[in-house]
């Protein structure tokens, strides 16, 4: 079963908007609540905003167990342009556009979920810490000469 919800006219840039989706496609509707609300950015309300929104039309209208959901489509296209105009030097003027966007959440329980595995930690090789010194060469013993200093 799939579940939509769209948040239109958002007051805030597809191109930002996006950036905040994609990092939300293939989780679990829960998981990515809870990414949305650790991510610093007013496109993450938005999207959390019509996430919240999605799961409560699962909820209510098609009777979906919200553990079984999964983000299936997160996508962001381009809503109408306010255009405004700045004034400029020498009695011209600039555009200004106030871009808007359209927010649409597809979530379903057919797909299964699959944890994402924390990101194991890659030595970075211009860091100063992660350049590592040879290690020291060990002491070669002497076999083939005697000692000098031993009396017998």
């Amino acid at each position: 079963m799939q579940v939509n919800s769209i948040y239109k006219f958002a007051k805030i840039s597809a191109f930002k908007a996006r950036e905040v989706t994609r990092a939300i496609q293939g989780l679990p509707a829960t998981d990515a609540l809870d990414l949305l609300r650790f991510t610093p950015k007013k496109a993450a309300l938005l999207v959390t905003k019509t996430l919240k929104s999605a799961i409560a039309n699962a909820e209510n209208n098609n009777n979906v167990n919200v553990a079984t959901l999964v983000v299936k489509e997160a996508i962001v296209g381009e809503g109408p342009t306010a255009k405004r105009s700045q004034p400029k030097a020498r009695g011209s003027a600039g555009p200004i556009r106030k871009r808007s966007s359209h927010i649409r959440i597809t979530l379903t329980d057919e797909i299964e979920i699959k944890r994402r595995e924390p990101a194991a930690k890659t030595k970075n090789p211009r860091s100063k810490k992660a350049a590592a010194k040879p290690a020291p060469a060990a002491p070669v013993a002497e076999t083939s000469a005697p000692a000098a200093d031993s009396k017998e």
